[in-house]
């Protein structure tokens, strides 16, 4: 009898920490917390900072006695701060990603070390013998949450070096604070970075690059929203670094890095008081401009169309059809059927604040009828993915309120569907977006992975052989897109003089802003390529601010659009 031996199982990747103390932020205890329950890396060394700590004023007598000699720009500081907080920001929708937790128990049972560093220019140095202690423990990567700007020999001490994060668009903003500038400056969206680090301040090697919709109304949300998204970008590069081995690994992040990067905007600082108190006047003139806007005007999503037997790539000719004042029309998606064209929308009516599906009939001259509700659920519905397999049509409506994608069947053409399977369930995906390619379906779909973080942003892919199966197959490079500008699915994927394209949101500036094509280079249970190739911004009219659905069926084209109205 033949003996067959198993494969070895490779071992755990072991991960440092570089930590001023265990008190951490709260996005940064999650992703400890997730490298502790990884199957691929594990906690095994953690290097504190032996500087003495800042004692923190408690009280106001403390800070005035503690701050006596510059107690005149402490003061104006704060007011420039709450006139900020209580004219601007107002509201905080998101758990502060930056609230401290004690990890000493996350931690209990890794070694510790403590170690005082050489300051030079800006820079922390480890001594020697330190460095000689921490390369005892053969480490894979060091995971800086803590000191300064690290330079020297603590930076080759683990195998794959130190890995950090810097929570800004590295291309052009770095410095900090991590989201002010962005957000007070109103910059359409933020960046966000993993790297190892080298030598060269700012300029390692990146291993994660990702960008959010900027709120530019508030400082707070816009860095809880992508410290909350960046928490999972740690383990993403562990795990495939487990996965590939360390040689596959390095050539990819060798290849996503060849290109040369010269950095020619400013360094980023704190802002002092001048700056601060200007940027808060043109915050606040921006945002009186807005409250102003919306007491006489307000925003609609609306429907055009074009009826062109070759592509319609003019988008000042399409027609508009305009809702009535009390909802919204918006994702549209195509069935044709005997030279009648079926238009699927979400209608949302305000009163309600909640989606269902409705169906708008056109003929070839472009005449229509009022839309008609067809798919109504307790929950929110949206963006209804209409497509025909083996002469049955299907939908997949949104209903990430309900934490599911669900696969719906029509029992009776056009307006009677059933539920026919639930696909996923116990999660948060938007606009499901299927494709058969190759014997298989593979199903698009943006997803949240954490709490905090947008849906605007990261694209997921999955693949099943089976349409009504509820055990898909996740992508290895999943999310396959991590960039609010491609991600999001903006509707069906087409085929376009023997080129495969995918629509998808541009989501910075503002939600819907406009609609990409991306040509799908690769796909495969390995690999997915896709670069953009057409690029579609609302300035074809002064009234229309956004746009992001596209449908093709036949002659008719179909966008939705974000359209200014008079209130009254």
């Amino acid at each position: 009898m033949e003996n067959r031996s198993t494969p070895t199982q490779p071992s755990k990747l072991k991960v440092g920490l570089l930590l001023d103390s265990y008190q951490v932020p709260s996005w940064f205890y999650r992703m400890l917390s997730d490298i502790q329950k990884s199957d691929s890396a594990e906690l095994s060394l953690v290097i504190l900072n032996d500087k003495p700590q800042t004692q923190r004023n408690h009280t106001l007598y403390s800070k005035l006695k503690n701050n006596s000699h510059r107690l005149g720009y402490l003061i104006t500081r704060r007011i420039l701060e709450l006139l900020y907080e209580k004219l601007i920001e107002r509201t905080i929708n998101l758990d502060d990603a930056e609230s401290l937790k004690n990890s000493s128990s996350l931690l209990n049972g890794v070694p510790s070390l403590s170690v005082k560093t050489k300051r030079k220019k800006w820079s922390d140095y480890f001594y020697p013998e330190d460095v000689d202690e921490i390369k005892n423990y053969d480490l894979d990567i060091l995971i800086r949450g803590g000191f300064g700007i690290l330079r020297g020999e603590i930076l080759s001490s683990a195998k794959h070096g130190v890995w950090s994060y810097h929570h800004g668009d590295n291309h052009i903003n770095r410095g900090g604070p991590a989201g002010f500038w962005e957000s007070m400056e109103s910059w359409p969206e933020t960046g966000a970075i993993l790297q190892i680090l080298t030598e060269d301040l700012d300029n390692g090697t990146v291993l994660y690059r990702s960008f959010s919709c900027t709120n530019t109304m508030s400082v707070t949300d816009n860095r809880s929203n992508y410290y909350w998204k960046s928490v999972k970008f740690m383990t993403r590069k562990i795990n495939e670094l487990y996965t590939l081995g360390a040689d596959d690994f390095f050539i990819n992040a060798k290849s996503s890095n060849r290109h040369p990067n010269i950095y020619s905007e400013k360094l980023y600082v704190q802002p002092n008081n001048w700056d601060l108190a200007l940027l808060t006047w043109n915050k606040l003139v921006e945002k009186t401009k807005l409250l102003i806007n919306n007491h006489f005007f307000f925003n609609q999503w609306i429907l055009m169309f074009d009826i062109k037997e070759e592509f319609s790539s003019s988008l000042w000719r399409y027609k508009k059809i305009l809702p009535p004042k009390d909802r919204f029309w918006a994702d549209p998606h195509v069935i044709t059927r005997d030279n009648k064209y079926y238009i699927f929308i979400e209608e949302l009516l305000y009163s309600t604040n909640k989606g269902h599906i409705s169906l708008i009939e056109m003929d070839e001259k472009g005449n229509y009828t009022p839309p008609v509700k067809i798919l109504d659920r307790p929950y929110h519905l949206s963006y209804p993915f209409v497509f025909e397999h083996d002469n049955e049509l299907y939908m997949i409506p949104e209903t990430a309120e309900n934490r599911t994608i669900e696969l719906y069947k029509c029992t009776s053409f056009p307006d009677q569907w059933e539920l026919e399977t639930i696909l996923m369930e116990d999660i948060h995906a938007v606009d499901a977006t299927l494709h058969y390619h190759e014997n298989k379906w593979w199903l698009f779909a943006n997803m949240i992975e954490i709490d905090g973080a947008s849906d605007w942003d990261e694209l997921f892919l999955f693949s099943s052989e089976n349409l009504a199966s509820n055990q898909w197959q996740a992508h290895p490079q999943n999310p396959i897109v991590s960039d609010v500008k491609t991600a999001r699915p903006a509707g069906r994927i087409f085929e376009h003089n023997g080129g495969l394209y995918r629509p998808s949101q541009n989501c910075s500036h503002h939600y819907g802003y406009g609609f990409n094509f991306n040509e799908i280079t690769q796909l495969s249970s390995t690999d997915y390529k896709e670069q953009l190739v057409s690029e579609v911004k609302p300035n074809w009219d002064k009234n229309i601010i956004g746009t992001h659905t596209f449908c093709r069926s036949g002659s008719l084209h179909v966008i939705d659009a974000l359209y200014r109205r008079k209130k009254r």
